[in-house]
């Protein structure tokens, strides 16, 4: 399973809720959340002490009295703001004052998201943690319901807003106060042609919780509860995924063949679950009047069509250059002239087989990051001092990694399952460089800080990136430097390649839907359809690859987000360039991009930089460090 399997969440509180669950790259407890105050566990195969989170620094445990205290504070919080400021934004803003009056309101608002999002990530968390324990089930529904309950208060507040006149609000926004809410009210102005009345607004919200949150939570707890018959094991999804990367040819047979044959058993619930939600968001989209079946999350990313547009023509050109081309070089380094689809990312026959223990990967990222900016590498550090990490593989656990801001009061945590591969260490490099932005932009505010998908994986890919290049340097044996050089190169192709494929195959899922409900079997032929597009030739696509659609959570949590990998991607390869040829200052100017969160358009970030993503010319640049790194490749021979 490529790494990237749940993007960063990023969005409002109040506008997810608990059921929005931490997002995925890619939570044992009783019902006081063990996972909350946990002490290491023991050591794992190779890998040394794994440290498991302390989420007590929310909430001590599902039970605390705190979470009872804070939901009945979030509850008349919310009834006395709309008590206070229904009906009266439009007269409040227009009068003498108005700016400094709004401002007071926005602050309000803030305050109530800033404890909504403690709420609702606690329960998220503990429930990633482990989403079989019946008890943090039972927590993270009721969180999730008392959020949405609370939150249709406030649906009005952003309506409201849109609805006074341009005029009046560009008044107001001279008044200090409120100028610096400027960017958040601008965005949300943003969404006004695609906002209903007051009552369907509130319709959609509490019908959120037994439409796609619930599908969404479906998911969740029958991907946790698979397993997989691999040999004499029964084993969760998450190591029998590690197994495609096992040096062992028979292992990782094994393996793809187990993931098949129970796909194919779940087919039926996975087909239900994926129609289900595409017809939710072909509802949803009819209703607010967006015209492609991508537009809303465009919107949310606040990017324009064309430039996604221009990007998934570019890497799609490109996949001839790159992935088919990487397969045939690694199908010849086994001796063969087609490798099966579960060999796709097999360790290379030259490859080291140390397993790595996790202090060397704490060591090798922070020395990384210290390399390129003593401040980014303490402020990584904090996660792995103060146990905002999650590193074993346990039951029940989500597969994948993720880096969840949580709320700006509080700080981020970051989940993975660490196994001792060097892609383990990479996604550590990948998800600290999120918890680093996440940290930094939480300045901003609960409103503000949130950074918009089409930078929020620069910072995670720029920190793989600084840990591959300083891995780089100090191999000095040529076949290890070769291994690690297409180990880089398959993961670029993981997240630039393979993303695009997924956004190729939601498209198809997302247009064909609007004509009536796709069987497992249709679903499986637009997969093979996409997949064999992007793989190319050399890999051989077998019986069972049909139904690899099922288990990526993307689709089901956050339509259309996988384009933000791509997107990531090669805009750090054009910013590393700048880098590596960069007087002094770049990190400084890079840690300043990273602090703004959400207070400025991707544009205007990048610009200090000399970048701009909507030249032509720009994701070809992107895409040729890649290319380049094959040329390289195979010039090793």
């Amino acid at each position: 399973m490529n790494s990237r399997s749940k993007p960063a969440l990023k969005t409002s509180a109040l506008k997810k809720s608990a059921s929005s669950k931490p997002a995925l790259r890619n939570p044992k407890s009783a019902a006081k959340a063990k996972s909350s105050k946990s002490s290491p566990t023991k050591p794992v195969s190779k890998t040394g002490k794994l440290p498991e989170w302390n989420l007590a620094d929310l909430y001590s445990g599902i039970d605390a009295p705190e979470v009872a205290r804070d939901l009945e504070k979030m509850d008349a919080d919310c009834v006395a703001f709309e008590t206070d400021y229904k009906g009266k934004l439009a007269t409040g803003t227009a009068n003498e004052d108005g700016g400094k009056w709004l401002a007071g309101a926005v602050r309000r608002y803030e305050a109530i998201d800033d404890l909504a999002g403690r709420l609702g990530s606690y329960a998220g968390l503990v429930h990633a943690g482990d989403s079989v324990d019946p008890a943090i089930s039972k927590f993270y529904g009721d969180v999730s319901e008392r959020l949405t309950g609370a939150s249709t208060h406030l649906l009005f507040f952003a309506l409201e807003l849109n609805r006074i006149d341009d005029d009046i609000l560009n008044r107001a926004m001279q008044a200090p106060e409120l100028a610096h809410y400027r960017p958040w009210i601008e965005d949300l102005r943003k969404e006004k042609p695609y906002q209903l009345d007051d009552k369907l607004e509130q319709l959609f919200l509490e019908k959120a919780q037994t439409g796609y949150s619930a599908f969404n939570r479906l998911f969740d707890q029958t991907i946790s509860g698979l397993r997989f018959k691999v040999g004499s094991k029964e084993l969760a999804i998450e190591p029998t995924l590690n197994l495609l990367q096992d040096r062992d040819g028979a292992k990782r047979k094994a393996a793809a063949e187990a993931l098949a044959q129970t796909f194919k058993a779940n087919e039926r619930t996975f087909a239900l679950i994926t129609n289900t939600l595409a017809k939710d968001k072909d509802i949803s989209d009819r209703w607010r009047g967006f015209k492609d079946v991508a537009d809303s999350r465009h919107l949310n990313n606040r990017v324009e069509r064309e430039v996604v547009d221009a990007l998934v023509a570019s890497v799609r050109a490109a996949y001839p250059k790159l992935s088919h081309r990487y397969y045939a070089l690694k199908a010849k380094w086994f001796g063969k002239k087609r490798l099966a689809y579960w060999d796709r990312n097999a360790p290379l026959p030259f490859a080291a087989t140390d397993t790595i223990g996790w202090p060397d990967a704490r060591n090798m990222v922070l020395t990384a990051y210290r390399g390129f900016s003593p401040k980014m590498a303490d402020i990584a550090e904090r996660f792995f001092t103060d146990r905002w990490i999650d590193a074993p593989v346990r039951p029940g656990k989500a597969p994948g990694a993720f880096s969840h801001p949580t709320t700006p009061s509080a700080h981020p945590y970051v989940l993975m399952n660490y196994q001792g591969k060097p892609r383990d260490v990479m996604t550590l490099a990948h998800e600290l460089g999120h918890g680093v932005h996440q940290v930094l932009a939480a300045k901003n505010g609960a409103l503000m800080a949130p950074t918009p998908l089409t930078l929020a994986e620069t910072a995670s890919v720029f920190g793989e990136m600084l840990t591959f290049r300083r891995l780089l340097a100090q191999t000095r044996n040529a076949k290890q430097r070769q291994a690690l050089l297409a180990g880089k190169v398959e993961d670029m192709i993981n997240t630039v390649v393979r993303q695009i494929a997924f956004y190729s195959f939601e498209r198809a899922v997302h247009t064909e839907r609007k004509n009536g409900e796709l069987t497992a079997t249709r679903l499986g032929e637009i997969w093979l359809s996409v997949q064999g597009e992007s793989l190319g030739p050399a890999i051989e696509i077998k019986a069972g690859y049909e139904s690899y659609w099922m288990y990526i959570p993307h689709f089901i949590h956050s339509p259309f987000y996988v384009y933000a990998y791509a997107f990531g991607d090669c805009l750090v390869n054009s910013l590393y360039a700048v880098y590596e040829n960069a007087a002094e200052g770049f990190a400084e100017r890079y840690l300043d991009m990273l602090a703004a969160g959400g207070t400025k358009h991707y544009s205007e970030l990048l610009r200090p930089f000399g970048l701009d993503a909507k030249d032509p010319k720009f994701w070809d640049g992107g895409l040729s460090v890649i290319a380049g790194m094959i040329d390289e490749l195979e010039a090793m021979g």
